[in-house]
């Protein structure tokens, strides 16, 4: 179900959802992963730093088990049928040790590049909050100056009535976003 835009826009983001019912027996190819990983790669970073670091995990492998092991029991409960998983990290430090406010703002234009490319290539992705950062930091070991911010659920769309309850609720939801005249608090052109 495409989304209803005030004005056309590029059809990828029209049509992009974030399910939560994903193909347990897609896989998902080298190539399509690496040129994921790629379009995230080449997203704008201030001042060239690109503090976006990623553990990428296919369905079965030690990386996505590990990463699914972080997520909250809602999250395994559907992200376990995705056909990988990546977790974001930000290095949130500047190389003189001063902290780095902009880098969860470039992560996230990293992370946006990641999801359209996923949904051009007819992969779906969901970014999840609901995860143990602690345990994940734990997990990779990761220094101290990098912090995982998202997980990102990455495969084929399954049907909806695999889910259940509030999860196929969600699901089914049609797709709602605030009116532009919410969020542009100057300048909305007319």
């Amino acid at each position: 179900m495409s989304a209803i835009t005030s004005t056309p826009i590029h059809p990828v983001l029209t049509n992009r959802r974030s399910p939560r019912s994903f193909d347990a027996n897609a896989v998902i190819s080298n190539d399509d992963l690496l040129a994921i990983l790629e379009a995230a790669r080449w997203a704008p970073s201030a001042n060239n730093f690109q503090p976006w670091r990623f553990h990428v995990g296919v369905r079965g492998d030690e990386v996505f088990n590990s990463i699914l092991a972080a997520l909250v029991p809602f999250n395994q409960s559907w992200a376990n049928r995705a056909s990988a998983l990546v977790l974001v990290s930000v290095v949130n430090q500047n190389e003189d040790g001063s902290a780095r406010p902009i880098s969860g703002f470039d992560a996230g234009l990293s992370v946006s590049q990641l999801t359209f490319e996923a949904h051009s290539r007819g992969q779906v992705a969901h970014q999840m909050a609901g995860f143990d950062a602690s345990k994940a930091a734990q997990t990779f070991d990761l220094a101290e100056a990098i912090s995982p911010i998202v997980v990102i659920a990455i495969g084929t769309q399954g049907p909806a009535e695999q889910l259940e309850g509030v999860l196929l609720e969600r699901e089914n939801a049609p797709r709602q976003r605030k009116e532009l005249t919410e969020i542009v608090l100057a300048g909305l052109p007319k």
